[in-house]
C-alpha cells in the first residue's frame, strides 16, 4: 500500500510574502521566455501599470457581483482577482526597486491612527 506524502502546511501570510518577494527578485531577471514576471519586466512599467489597471478593474467587478450575497463562488472569485492585484502590484514595486516592506511598514505607522486624522495629516487639509 503505497501513501501520498502531505503536503506542508502553507506559510503564514508573513512568510508569504517574504517567499513571494524572493521569488519575484530572482524571476525579475530571468529569461523572459521562461517567466511570466520576467516578460512583464522586459516590457516596461507601463505593461505592468497596464496589467496593475486590469487587475483593479476585475477585482472591483468581483466585488460587485459578490455585493452582499453569501456565494461562496463569487466570494472565491473576488479572493482570486484581489490576489492577481495584489500580485501584479508587487511586481510594479519591484519593477520599481521596491517590496512589500515598506508598504508594510506604512500600514503599521497608520495602525491605530483615524482614518481621517490620516488623511488630514497626508494632504495638509
Amino acid at each position: 500500500m503505497t501513501t501520498t506524502p502531505t503536503p506542508p502546511p502553507p506559510p503564514a501570510a508573513d512568510a508569504v510574502l517574504e517567499a513571494l518577494a524572493e521569488v519575484l527578485e530572482v524571476r525579475r531577471h530571468a529569461d523572459a521566455d521562461d517567466s511570466y514576471v520576467a516578460a512583464l519586466h522586459h516590457k516596461g512599467l507601463n505593461r505592468i501599470l497596464e496589467k496593475v489597471g486590469e487587475e483593479a478593474t476585475e477585482t472591483l467587478l468581483a466585488a460587485k457581483d459578490a455585493g452582499y450575497e453569501n456565494d461562496a463562488a463569487k466570494r472565491q472569485a473576488l479572493v482570486a482577482e484581489t490576489a492577481d492585484l495584489w500580485f501584479h502590484s508587487l511586481v510594479m514595486l519591484s519593477h520599481l526597486g521596491l517590496d512589500h516592506r515598506p508598504v508594510m511598514d506604512e500600514l503599521a505607522r497608520r495602525f491605530g491612527v483615524s482614518g481621517h486624522a490620516e488623511k488630514a495629516a497626508r494632504t495638509g487639509a
